[in-house]
């Protein structure tokens, strides 16, 4: 009998050691699952090799689903801007799409101006140091360099210039 209960003593005092290491083991998962959680959608975005300056400044929230790559990402209002002085881009406040390592597909919610029709921009391949922006029928390349930061709505890159323009011009002088 003293046998026998040295053994049960034994056990449940193993079985408690082992429900406690179980217990800090799940404590720490959900801590990493939570820490992954609260990465921003520029932080997800260069998890899959994708350049933070694929979204303007000034998303709200998103919600990624890891098994597929199907992603939201919300803005507070449409947003638009011109880059270079030559592409017109317009950002609805919801895009939608699928992302992988180097592509976003099947996007939905953005747009650039080609001539005096808005069409939208259906894929955006990286390949090396360099990013293809597809519209279904064509393509352009970008060096992915220029895309390091992100736009902000209204004025782009250059918005330090357009705020030292307002300034010298000011709303009542005229700049000629």
């Amino acid at each position: 009998m003293g046998l026998s209960a040295g053994f049960l003593f034994s056990l449940r005092r193993g079985l408690l050691s082992l429900a406690v290491l179980l217990c800090f083991s799940l404590l720490f998962f959900a801590s990493i699952m939570a820490a992954y959680d609260e990465l921003t959608a520029y932080e997800v975005l260069q998890s899959y090799d994708s350049p933070v300056g694929l979204l303007p400044k000034g998303v709200s929230g998103y919600d990624l689903d890891n098994s597929t790559g199907k992603f939201s990402v919300y803005l507070d209002e449409t947003c638009t801007f011109s880059l270079e002085n030559s592409y017109e881009l317009k950002y609805k406040s919801t895009i939608k799409g699928y992302i992988a390592k180097d592509k976003l597909s099947e996007l939905e919610g953005i747009s650039v101006k080609v001539w005096l029709f808005w069409v939208n921009i259906v894929e955006v391949t990286r390949s090396s140091d360099e990013l293809d922006f597809s519209v279904g029928i064509a393509s352009a390349d970008f060096p992915v360099e220029n895309f390091d930061e992100s736009p902000e709505c209204g004025c782009g890159f250059d918005c330090d210039n357009l705020q030292l323009q307002r300034i010298k011009t000011g709303p009542f002088v005229s700049s000629s």
